[in-house]
C-alpha cells in the first residue's frame, strides 16, 4: 500500500505574494499544493479543514476592514477551526495578523508606521530559541519587512520573534501553529513583483525602488539559504 500523499492548502491575498523560498521545500516532500484565492473563496473550505498543512500568505490589507472585505469574517472563522483542531497551520504577514485574530488578540495600525526593508529580528526570551527557528536570529540576519499593522499577542501562545520597531514579530500555537509578521519566503527575483504590486504605496511612502532592490541583492541570498534550513527543520517538526 502506498503513503498517503500530503496535502498543503495556500490562502492567497495577491498573487505576487507567493510561497517563495518555501514552494520547493513543499515539492521535496511530496506535498500536493492547493492555491485559493482568499477573497473569492467561498468559506468555509472543506480543503482548509482537511489537509495536512494550511498556509495563510501576505496581502495589503487590515484583518479589520471587514467592512470593505467581507471575506475576512469568514476567513478568520476558517483558521480559528484550523487553530482549535490543533492542524499544522503557517500565517505569513496578513496571515499572521489572521492567526491573531483568530486567537482573539486585536490586530491594528502600528504606532511606529510601517516597517518596510530588510532589519534582523530577535528571540524575544527568556527560554532556548527552537532550533529549527534559530537559522532567521543567528549573526543578525536581515529579514525581509512589509507591514504597517500588528497585534496584540493571543493569550497562550508562545512568543518567537521581535524587532527594534516591534515587539510582536512571531509566535508558535500549540505544537504545529506558526505566525511570522515578517517574511522568510521572499527571495530577490520573487521582490521584482512586489516593487510592481505595491508601486502605489512606495511612491506614497517616498520608499526608493533602486534602493529596496539593491538590498535586496545584498540579503536575500543569505537569507534563501537561512531559510532552506529554517524551512526543513520546521517541516521536519511538524509533519
Amino acid at each position: 500500500m502506498s503513503a498517503r500523499e500530503l496535502r498543503a492548502m495556500v490562502l492567497s491575498h495577491v498573487p505576487f505574494e507567493d510561497l517563495g523560498s518555501l514552494r520547493p521545500r513543499l515539492e521535496e516532500r511530496g506535498l500536493s499544493i492547493e492555491i485559493a484565492d482568499a477573497a473569492t473563496a467561498e468559506f468555509p473550505l472543506a480543503q482548509a479543514a482537511a489537509c495536512d498543512l494550511l498556509v495563510v500568505l501576505g496581502g495589503p490589507i487590515g484583518v479589520y476592514e471587514t467592512g470593505a472585505y467581507p471575506f475576512l469574517t469568514g476567513e478568520v472563522d476558517c483558521i480559528r477551526q484550523r487553530l482549535k483542531a490543533g492542524r499544522p497551520t503557517l500565517g505569513i504577514c496578513l496571515g499572521a495578523q489572521l492567526m491573531a485574530a483568530a486567537l482573539g488578540a486585536r490586530v491594528y495600525a502600528g504606532a511606529n508606521g510601517a516597517e518596510i526593508g530588510w532589519m534582523p529580528i530577535e528571540f524575544p526570551g527568556p527560554g532556548e530559541t527552537p532550533g529549527w527557528f534559530r537559522p532567521l536570529v543567528e549573526d543578525s540576519l536581515p529579514v525581509f519587512h512589509w507591514h504597517g499593522d500588528t497585534f496584540d499577542l493571543p493569550a497562550e501562545v508562545e512568543p518567537l520573534a521581535r524587532s527594534k520597531l516591534y515587539e510582536n514579530q512571531g509566535f508558535i500555537v500549540g505544537e504545529s501553529g506558526l505566525a511570522l509578521q515578517f517574511h522568510p519566503e521572499v527571495t530577490a527575483r520573487g521582490l521584482e513583483r512586489w516593487y510592481v504590486g505595491h508601486a502605489v504605496e512606495l511612491s506614497h511612502r517616498r520608499i526608493s525602488v533602486p534602493e529596496l532592490r539593491a538590498a535586496g541583492y545584498r540579503h536575500a541570498l543569505r537569507l534563501e539559504e537561512a531559510a532552506k534550513v529554517f524551512w526543513n527543520g520546521w517541516l521536519d517538526y511538524i509533519l
